[in-house]
């Protein structure tokens, strides 16, 4: 594509060189640089791309972006390459790869999830119901993404990087997708990600304590502030009105703002609810009847993400009765996940990790199980360490029975964390024990567990691996737990 059209949109370009030149790739890796590659440099946490501009030019790049300018002090006289200056390569990143791909967003719907708890239920309900009202649906989150009904890919990260965001939206604008339901993570938002994309729709789940690091966010309202920034690239948004921040948002001047919620009033609203150990039971508005729906996810997060997926798919013109079957059809990988096996025992995989969300899933089992909750537990590395005791103290008040052990500890020794993670749970009378290794925690949890007790495995949820020093090792618990029952067999 010619480097002028590639550049519309992007104010305060300082160029020198040649414009008027075909670009046949876009990159800020500078692993991925070929001949006559456009290399756009960023300044990330771990490296800065700025301190590869003469390797790219060596391998053949032919026009370099940046924004600092003493980084270009070794390679400004060279005639043949174009030089741009702009005062944010992040955002000029996202313009330059939405241009660069035709602008995919605006040839389809594009329904944006965030929160900090609910976005990957909630956009596989959307997908599921409109798949079922016979859309072409692709999704685009924490698990992977899906072209229609097709998994392409498991994700890195929640919200891909703004060039590869682009090229899959192009992908789904070939194989003919009607709606792209997101989930748009506070991180994406921060570093301008999704800027260009064309939303639709936009919603909001809840917002909590999580994500609070040097690497993400450095405070609670420089996170709310980035979610923020969804609702001024939508035209219509559906907000949870129970969550006292999406109360704030539905009254701020910035899309169209419709509500959803159980106890304050909104325009969607769930009434008589009843929840079970394998499903949740409300009456809802569809249409212009109120119709008792059944969501095959136990727990009350499920009333709400079914009211945020209910709230968009009516806007989007599904029906009724499709809107009933596909909730009670729909499962979502690692989200309240019982695990079948051959001691059937209870076994729950669920994603829980914050305070909240931890806090929700064990009170929701403890409501229906007969007998004992066993959580096993730990929290990630290189991240929010203050809601380490936080998790141990709820564990250790709601659970009967907690095993500590090890998450994704990345960078940071695992038995650190789990020291932290013990101050808050020796607050308690709950009973305990560490166990380091994870597989082995949760042979022990299965060990001690009866048919009338369950054991919930929180914190990984559809994570297939393990994050140990920059190196993903293969971990996925659905195995670990056939395997464990399997040996215990013999």
């Amino acid at each position: 594509m010619e480097l002028k059209r590639i550049l519309q949109g992007i104010d305060g370009i300082k160029a020198k060189g040649n414009l008027d030149i075909d670009v046949p790739n876009i990159t800020n890796d500078s692993r991925r640089v070929e001949n006559g590659s456009m290399f756009i440099a960023i300044k990330g946490f771990d490296t800065d791309g700025h301190k590869f501009l003469k390797d790219v030019i060596e391998k053949g790049a032919k026009v370099v972006m940046v924004e600092d300018e003493s980084s270009i002090k070794d390679i400004i006289k060279k005639e043949d390459i174009t030089i741009l200056v702009v005062p944010n390569t992040r955002r000029a990143l996202a313009i330059c790869s939405a241009n660069f791909y035709d602008n995919p967003s605006k040839k389809f719907v594009l329904v944006g999830v965030t929160g900090t708890k609910g976005k990957t239920t909630t956009t596989f309900m959307i997908k599921h119901i409109l798949e079922a009202q016979g859309k072409k649906v692709g999704l685009i989150g924490t698990i992977a993404t899906y072209i229609n009904g097709k998994r392409l890919e498991d994700s890195d990260r929640t919200t891909p990087e703004s060039i590869e965001l682009q090229k899959m939206f192009a992908k789904m604008v070939e194989e003919g997708v009607e709606v792209v339901v997101m989930e748009v993570s506070s991180q994406s938002l921060k570093l301008d990600r999704v800027y260009g994309c064309e939303f639709d729709i936009g919603v909001f789940t809840n917002l909590a304590e999580d994500h609070i690091s040097p690497k993400e966010h450095p405070d609670f309202e420089d996170y709310f502030e980035s979610k923020l920034k969804l609702f001024d690239m939508c035209k219509i948004a559906y907000i949870n009105v129970d969550d006292l921040y999406g109360a704030k948002i539905a009254k701020m001047d910035k899309c169209e703002m419709k509500t959803y919620g159980i106890d304050n009033s909104a325009n969607l609203m769930a009434k008589d609810i009843t929840i079970t150990n394998s499903y949740a039971d409300f009456k809802v508005k569809l249409g212009q009847r109120n119709e008792r729906v059944k969501v095959g996810i136990p727990g009350r997060f499920s009333v709400y993400n079914s009211l945020a997926a209910i709230s968009v798919v009516q806007k989007l013109g599904a029906d009724p009765e499709t809107i009933k079957k596909a909730l009670e059809e729909v499962r979502v990988p690692g989200r309240s996940e019982l695990v079948p096996n051959d001691k059937e025992l209870n076994i729950m995989i669920d994603f829980a990790h914050t305070p909240e969300s931890l806090e929700n899933i064990l009170s929701a089992t403890k409501a229906y199980t007969l007998g004992r909750v066993i959580s096993v537990f730990g929290c990630g590395g290189d991240r929010d360490s203050s809601k380490r005791p936080v998790m141990g103290e709820i564990s250790g008040r709601v659970a009967n029975y907690t095993i500590i052990t090890s998450d994704n500890p990345r960078t940071e020794d695992p038995d650190e964390i789990i020291k932290q993670i013990e101050t808050g749970i020796k607050k308690t009378n709950g009973k305990y024990e560490c166990v380091t290794n994870r597989r082995e925690a949760i042979k022990k949890a299965i060990s001690m567990a009866t048919k009338r007790d369950i054991v919930v495995l929180a914190g990984k949820g559809h994570e297939p691996y393990q994050e140990i020093n920059h190196k993903k090792y293969p971990f996925d618990e659905r195995v670990i737990v056939r395997e464990i029952i399997e040996e215990m067999g013999k």
